[in-house]
């Protein structure tokens, strides 16, 4: 539902931040790692996930997307509520955790608090291939550039076109005119598709 929050930081504490966007304070929960990159700034932007559940509807923010990713993945496990993903992502950085879960370090997940030996064998075994395919580079802060033809392609796909279908009529379209806005070629293909 929410992507990232960007305002001005009201309240800073290790478990949370009130966040000022607009003139409304969003009470946000946060995990140590991103208390210690974000505790010397006044303006943030905050990677939210929205949490619901029957009794709460709860905001857990991140520094990096890939954290946000990271703690996704993590509460897609069966007994891996919210609270305990904070938990998992104050204990260790996210890297440490991707590379305990990948390498299978069951003994490093069961240090962390709230993790037994049951529940960081079942992390290990959901997630592993899972974050092995996504690699590292998951959790990197810096986005990568995509030319103007892929980031058309990207959003056509999203749109829900074949794939295939869409890098043909790009093709056509960027033989046209090569020098269009990735708008542009999204509307000339969408004409064509």
């Amino acid at each position: 539902m929410y992507a990232y929050f960007n305002g001005k930081l009201a309240h800073k504490a290790p478990t949370h931040v009130v966040l000022d966007v607009g003139g409304i304070g969003y009470y946000i929960h946060i995990s140590l790692n991103t208390f210690s990159l974000i505790k010397d700034q006044e303006q943030c932007k905050l990677f939210i996930s929205f949490q619901v559940r029957e009794d709460a509807h709860t905001l857990y923010g991140f520094a990096t997307e890939g954290e946000k990713k990271l703690f996704e993945n993590l509460i897609s496990v069966s007994g891996i509520g919210p609270n305990t993903g904070r938990m998992i992502l104050s204990s260790n950085t996210p890297e440490e955790i991707q590379s305990a879960i990948v390498n299978g370090q069951v003994a490093l997940i069961q240090q962390i608090k709230g993790i037994g030996p049951k529940t960081a064998q079942r992390l290990i075994l959901e997630l592993q291939d899972k974050l092995k395919k996504q690699g590292v580079e998951s959790l990197s802060t810096i986005p990568m550039a995509q030319s103007v033809p892929d980031e058309a392609l990207s959003a056509l796909v999203m749109l829900g076109f074949n794939k295939a279908t869409s890098e043909k009529v790009l093709n056509t379209v960027i033989q046209t005119d090569p020098n269009l806005t990735v708008e542009g070629m999204i509307k000339l293909a969408l004409k064509k598709l």
